[in-house]
């Protein structure tokens, strides 16, 4: 199926947007800032120069967010991530998988 790997980024994201902005800020099902950040995520993912081969943002040697919004994000999955495997275990293993996997080389590296 073709994008199925972009469109299952955007579900985990989505799911520890959820989890994190329902702890913190009791949203229904995200408060205004936590929607500007999940909606700030799906766009850079629909940018991403690697497209189904995307690794795990923490792996990825280019870092397409602003510094704000990605020490934002990364809160939230620092946050949402263990709770991830109750809540979404199927999400939680996938991405588990995935960032078991190498990096995607950056332009210049002489890698991919």
């Amino acid at each position: 199926m073709k994008h199925a790997g972009l469109r299952r980024e955007k579900k985990t994201i989505a799911a520890m947007v959820a989890i994190y902005c329902g702890d913190h800020h009791g949203g229904a099902p995200f408060c205004d800032e936590c929607r500007e950040l999940l909606d700030y995520a799906l766009a850079r993912l629909d940018r991403c120069r690697f497209g189904e081969d995307k690794p795990v943002c923490a792996q990825c040697t280019v870092h397409c967010y602003k510094p704000a919004l990605r020490e934002r994000v990364r809160e939230v999955m620092r946050y949402a991530g263990p709770r991830m495997t109750l809540r979404h275990p199927v999400l939680a293993a996938t991405h588990l998988a995935k960032s078991r996997q190498g990096r995607a080389a950056g332009p210049g590296s002489g890698e991919g």
